[in-house]
């Protein structure tokens, strides 16, 4: 019996109701398909058919899952960015949505591969669409062909722009921009800036970001597609990839479900290389990586000496995520490799350490595995996710302008005394009911059996904005307040009024 017909037969034991599901995910970076991957490949093993549109299409040896491969296209926008010190300016932080919209810009382009515009022309059926919940609503429009619920996934924390989609609360009182490295007890200086920016970014989604997604769907799929209400409204679930012990609590209403740390499977052995290096470290390692979109060639020169020389002040070896041949400075204590297996490394208990650029993916990895954390964040997300780890007591914050070999030894010593801090962090983040994984194809079977499940979607949603902040309410408390306030004075001056002209005439008599 074949491979193929074993899997079809357990498929079929395993899966009563087995569903079709579309992923429309033409990401530009893989670290956002690290996050979807094991999450689509789940529901393909319980026996789902899912066809793939992306550009990083998933050798997944399985009959009921296919790929749309638009590699060609996506892939020529890619580029590794530097690491640098402006990436730590306050414009970067402020100008996130505008930054983010233009990389929608980039992937909205994708409508017009040859590869999809051949699929819109295929006849399809699918019980759920799966898109990316960020900046490119461009790639709902697929349900202007596909009739079906829209089940959206965010790889990150949620921008503000997408909680109100949700009906979740959005005040910028405690709940911080994704963009601005800011904590949930803020000083009234920190709430204005949090305010503003929460405001600037949402008016700019919805007045510039959208206008694009809809010229971009009118260019490629045509002018009578350009409806993104119609298909906002068939958003019924939303998997978040947080948890509330290493992002900042905010309440959730019941089709918003968190899913931090999906992608964290089982660690591997090391290749023969890092193990050996690992284990013939007697004090520990320090593992070293500024991720996939950071070269760590690019590190400036001043700032890595500065590394280098804090690094020979402790016992610990370290393995840095190196790309070049050669690493200027380099001592007898540092490993530069060039791939690295993060979590099987992290995992490993010899592991004391981990120098990150604060990319969610790896704080995930570090906390599950319970290593102690030094950030370095530069763009994005990555200040919002700094400060939020800053806060649980088990990393410690070091901007890329403060490096020096002083600063850089004092973050270091002081992030290997976090260790106890971090394990109790981890205990906390991987004790659920169920796994992320497991809760994610959970949710997305719930959605489709029960034909939408649109009954989860909170009312708020279809408030105006008088409404929802009760300000029709307000002015009426207020408008009757101040009729009883005027009524209660023309009263108080009759009474006097006439109490006066009455003592008037007594004094005349």
């Amino acid at each position: 019996m074949s491979s193929t017909t074993i899997f079809l037969f357990l498929s079929a034991l395993c899966c009563v109701h087995c569903y079709n599901y579309l992923a429309v995910l033409p990401v530009l970076g893989n670290s956002h398909m690290i996050v979807f991957s094991p999450y689509l490949r789940e529901l393909a093993r319980k026996g789902h058919n899912v066809t793939l549109i992306s550009g990083f299409p998933q050798a997944e040896n399985l009959p009921n899952y296919r790929n749309i491969d638009i590699s060609s296209h996506i892939k020529k926008y890619i580029e590794v960015m530097e690491i640098n010190e402006e990436n730590d300016s306050k414009y970067f932080k402020y100008t996130g949505a505008m930054l983010a919209s233009q990389i929608g810009d980039l992937m909205c382009e994708a409508l017009s591969s040859p590869q999809y515009q051949n699929f819109l022309k295929e006849n399809h059926k699918f019980d759920a669409i799966i898109t990316e919940a960020f900046n490119t609503d461009c790639f709902m429009s697929i349900a202007h062909t596909i009739d079906a619920p829209i089940i959206s996934f965010s790889s990150c924390r949620l921008t503000s722009w997408m909680q109100s989609r949700y009906g979740l609360p959005s005040n910028p009182a405690y709940i911080t921009s994704v963009f601005l490295d800011q904590s949930s007890k803020a000083t009234f200086l920190e709430r204005l800036e949090n305010t503003l920016v929460t405001i600037a970014h949402n008016l700019y989604f919805k007045y510039s970001r959208q206008a694009k997604d809809r010229e971009v769907i009118s260019k490629y799929i045509g002018s009578d597609a350009t409806d993104l209400e119609s298909y906002i409204a068939k958003n019924v679930l939303l998997l978040v990839n947080t948890h509330y012990t290493i992002n900042f609590p905010a309440p959730l209403v019941p089709n918003v479900i968190e899913v931090g740390g999906i992608h964290v499977g089982k660690p591997k052995p090391l290749p023969q290389i890092l193990k050996k290096w690992v284990d013939e470290s007697p004090h520990g390692v320090i593992y070293f990586s500024m991720g996939s979109f950071n070269k760590g060639s690019t590190f400036p020169k001043e700032k890595m000496k500065a590394f280098i020389e804090a690094f020979e002040l402790l016992p610990q070896r370290v393995i840095w995520k190196w790309e070049s041949e050669t690493m200027e400075g380099k001592t007898d204590k540092i490993l530069p490799y060039k791939w690295i297996p993060q979590l099987d490394l992290l995992c490993d208990p010899n592991v004391k350490l981990f120098i990150s650029h604060a990319g969610l993916l790896g704080i995930t990895e570090a906390v599950h595995c319970g290593v102690p954390l030094v950030l370095i964040p530069q763009f994005g997300d990555q200040h919002n996710n700094a400060k939020c780890m800053e806060s649980t007591g088990a990393a410690v914050i070091l901007p890329i302008s403060k490096i020096t070999k002083e600063t850089a030894y004092e973050a270091l010593s002081k992030a290997l005394n976090l260790s106890d801090n971090m394990k109790e962090l981890s205990n906390r983040f991987n004790d659920r009911p169920m796994s992320p994984l497991d809760t994610a194809v959970y949710w997305s079977e719930y959605v489709v059996r029960h034909k939408g499940a649109y009954f989860m979607k909170s009312a708020a949603i279809d408030l105006p904005f008088y409404q929802y902040y009760l300000l029709d309410v307000l002015l009426f408390i207020v408008s009757i307040l101040l009729l009883v306030t005027y009524v209660s004075y023309r009263f108080l001056k009759c009474v006097l009024g006439l109490t006066g002209n009455q003592n008037s005439k007594r004094k005349k008599d």
